[in-house]
């Protein structure tokens, strides 16, 4: 019986063991891989376009106002909704 538990506890022992190593080997692996992409293949920079320079902030509020055509369907969504 006591040749049992120590075959049992050395199975345990190695099982975790290959767990263990691998986790480790896994997470270099992806440490290596992060650094690699990020080395030869980067990200782009995102493109910012240059705001207009508008001198009066009338043209400014009109430049972000929405859609007509947007605004109309989301006045006839609600209506539509409130009426239920």
């Amino acid at each position: 019986m006591n040749n049992l538990i120590n075959d049992g506890l050395g199975l345990l022992l190695l099982g975790m063991g290959f767990v263990f190593v691998f986790l480790c080997l896994l997470i270099v692996a992806t440490g290596l891989m992060s650094k690699f992409i990020n080395r030869y293949f980067p990200e782009a920079a995102p493109v910012t376009k240059k705001p207009a320079t508008v001198p009066s902030s009338a043209s400014a509020a009109s430049a972000s106002a929405t859609d007509p055509k947007v605004a109309a369907a989301i006045t006839a969504a609600i209506h539509q909704h409130r009426n239920r």
